[in-house]
């Protein structure tokens, strides 16, 4: 529980700080009721969304509302946050600069008063990035978590450089590597993967998606412990407070992975993984498979769970 309050009192602070230090159209902006439906709202394409543009604050509120994001993340989850944000400018690049992306087309919104209410929460969302927490008393909610990537891989001279979701693609691979044909034919649900993930933005999911693929308890022991890494990597994107928790809730439960897609190389390629309260998925099919989404689900308590306005 210490380490719950600690997280919470932490996230607390920095959306004070990151409200205080705006003027009054922005505070306007950002900081919006928790019962504004905006809350369950969730994207990550490329378009306006409640709150208030890291493009319209200045340096020192940029850095605070960045202060807040990293509230959530680990170390390690920050960085590919942050490179995912960079890669905007890539990508306009590489559309001829036609779209005027760029790395500061993201919105902060508050949603209640961090320093009143028991129930308030926060969302930091733009194009392929949307990290959404809800605090409800003493609990962190951290879901829906959503990175993507595009391009999902920058080559120099060959040779990958730049790759943000490169584990999360790697260990998948390295999995159905060695869970044994028997069970590799269970896990391939279809031979062509779909243009997305399946839950897409939808705020509310409620059933399973099926066919759901090869279950755990199937898996020989190399394929069980690469699994486990891999929801782990999905799991470590969050600050050590949450990753611990969610480690110690998804222990000994029983998962399912399936995988969508030929299993070559640089082909589109799908995959996901359930189990009680969870749903992980990934997708790389889009421009030539080099356009990763990627996210990570409780259903049952996604923005807070149904309990919550």
């Amino acid at each position: 529980m210490h380490e719950h309050v600690t997280i919470q009192a932490a996230m607390r602070s920095a959306a004070i700080r990151f409200l205080d230090g705006l003027d009054e159209r922005q505070r306007s902006d950002a900081f919006l009721p928790f019962t504004d439906s905006a809350r369950r709202w969730f994207t990550y394409l490329p378009r306006p969304r409640a709150g208030v543009c890291l493009a319209d604050l200045n340096s020192g509120e940029r850095k605070a509302a960045r202060r807040l994001l990293a509230t959530a993340l680990s170390p390690s989850g920050y960085a590919q946050a942050t490179a995912i944000m960079a890669l905007e400018e890539v990508l306009d690049r590489c559309e001829g600069w036609r779209r005027g992306r760029h790395d500061h087309d993201y919105w902060i919104a508050v949603f209640g008063d961090p320093a009143r209410d028991d129930s308030w929460a926060w969302r930091w969302e733009g194009h392929h990035l949307s990290v959404s927490l809800t605090l409800d008393g003493n609990q962190v909610h951290p879901t829906p978590l959503f990175f993507g990537a595009h391009p999902a891989t920058v080559r120099v001279a060959g040779e990958r450089v730049l790759r943000p979701l490169g584990p999360e693609e790697d260990l998948a691979r390295a999995l159905m590597e060695a869970m044994g044909p028997q069970a590799r034919r269970q896990a391939i649900v279809a031979g062509t993967a779909p243009s997305d993930i399946r839950s897409s933005t939808s705020p509310v999911i409620t059933a399973p998606i099926t066919p759901a693929g090869v279950g755990m308890t199937l898996l020989n022991q190399v394929s069980k412990g690469l699994l486990g890494r891999l929801v782990a990597v999905y799991l470590s994107r969050l600050a050590g407070e949450l990753a611990a928790r969610e480690t110690t809730r998804l222990a000994g439960t029983e998962m399912f992975f399936a995988w969508e897609g030929p299993l070559r190389p640089e082909a589109g390629h799908y995959y996901r993984i359930q189990g009680p309260g969870l749903l992980i998925e990934y997708d790389n099919t889009a421009n030539d498979a080099n356009h990763a989404h990627t996210v990570l689900r409780y259903p049952a308590h996604d923005f807070g769970g149904h309990a919550l306005p």
